[in-house]
C-alpha cells in the first residue's frame, strides 16, 4: 500500500505536467514565469519597493472595472447621464462596480506618485535605469490624460464645465494650444463630437499605451533587477569582476583573425 501512493502521485503529477511542458516547449512562459517569480532580489528589500505593485494592482482594478462599466455605458449627449444613473441606482453592484472604478482612478495617481517618489528617493533613476524612469514619465502623463478623459463621462454639470476649463488650459498651450482644443473639442463647441472623442481615447486608445508602457516597464525591472535602499551594504553600483568578450565593432576595429581575444572589464586585451 505504502509503495502504491508514491506511484499515484508520480502519475497525477506527470498528467499536470503534460500541457505545462507541452507549453512550455512552444512558448517559454512557464519557464519565464519561474524566472518571474524566483528571481534574486536584494536581501533588505522593504515595504517602499511593494508600490510598483500597489500601483500595478490599482491598474488592474480599473482595467476590470472599466470593462464592466463599458457594457452599460452610453456615449451620447442623450443617454450618457441617464445609464450612469441606471449604474449607480438599479443594476446590481453597480454602485460598487463605480464607485470602485470613481474612487480607484485616484487611488492610481496617488500610488504612480508616491512609486515614483520611492524612485527618486532611492535613486534607482540612475545607470542602467535611466529608460524605465522615462517609462515611469511616460506612464504618470498617459494616466493623468486617462483621468481627465474619462472626468466627461458622467455627463452632468460638474464634468461639463470641468472639461470645459480643461480644454481652455490646453488652448493656451504655445502653437499647438489652439489644433489641441479643437481636436479635443471635436468642432467649436463641447457636445457630440467631443463625448465621443473622448469616450474613445478613455477606453482605446489611452488605456492601449498605457499597457504596453507596463509591460516595457515590467520587462526592464526583470532584465535591470531590483535597486537596493540608499541604506543598503552592498550598494547596487558597485562593479564586479567579470570577462568580456572583445568586440570593438566599427568604433576601435580590430584586426581580422583576432577573434580569441579577450579584454577585461575596463577594455584593455588580455595576455
Amino acid at each position: 500500500m505504502a509503495a502504491a501512493k508514491p506511484k499515484a502521485h508520480h502519475r497525477l503529477l506527470n498528467l499536470v505536467m503534460i500541457p505545462l511542458d507541452w507549453l512550455e516547449e512552444r512558448s517559454g512562459l512557464v519557464g519565464a514565469t519561474k524566472y518571474f517569480l524566483f528571481r534574486k532580489v536584494p536581501r533588505d528589500t522593504n515595504w517602499f519597493h511593494t508600490l510598483g505593485s500597489a500601483t500595478l494592482t490599482a491598474f488592474i482594478v480599473q482595467l476590470v472595472t472599466g470593462v464592466v462599466l463599458a457594457f452599460y455605458y452610453k456615449p451620447s449627449p442623450d443617454e450618457a447621464y441617464a445609464s450612469i444613473q441606471y449604474i449607480t441606482n438599479e443594476l446590481t453592484l453597480g454602485w460598487l462596480v463605480r464607485g470602485m472604478h470613481r474612487w480607484g482612478a485616484s487611488v492610481f495617481i496617488i500610488l504612480l506618485f508616491l512609486h515614483m517618489g520611492r524612485v527618486f528617493l532611492f535613486g534607482a533613476y540612475k545607470y542602467p535605469r535611466e529608460l524605465n524612469w522615462l517609462l515611469g514619465v511616460g506612464l504618470l502623463a498617459l494616466a493623468m490624460l486617462e483621468g481627465f478623459t474619462g472626468y466627461l463621462l458622467p455627463w452632468d454639470q460638474t464634468a461639463y464645465w470641468a472639461t470645459v476649463v480643461g480644454i481652455n488650459l490646453n488652448a493656451t498651450a504655445p502653437f499647438l494650444g489652439p489644433f489641441i482644443s479643437d481636436f479635443l473639442r471635436g468642432g467649436q463647441d463641447i457636445g457630440t463630437e467631443t463625448l465621443s472623442r473622448f469616450y474613445s481615447m478613455h477606453m482605446l486608445l489611452i488605456p492601449g499605451g498605457l499597457i504596453g508602457l507596463i509591460v516595457l516597464h515590467l520587462y526592464l525591472v526583470i532584465r535591470l533587477g531590483v535597486t537596493s535602499p540608499p541604506w543598503s551594504q552592498e550598494a547596487a553600483g558597485d562593479e564586479r569582476e567579470e570577462v568580456i568578450t572583445a568586440k570593438r565593432g566599427l568604433l576601435e576595429p580590430r584586426p581580422r583573425g583576432d577573434g580569441g581575444a579577450t579584454a577585461d572589464v575596463k577594455g584593455r586585451p588580455e595576455a
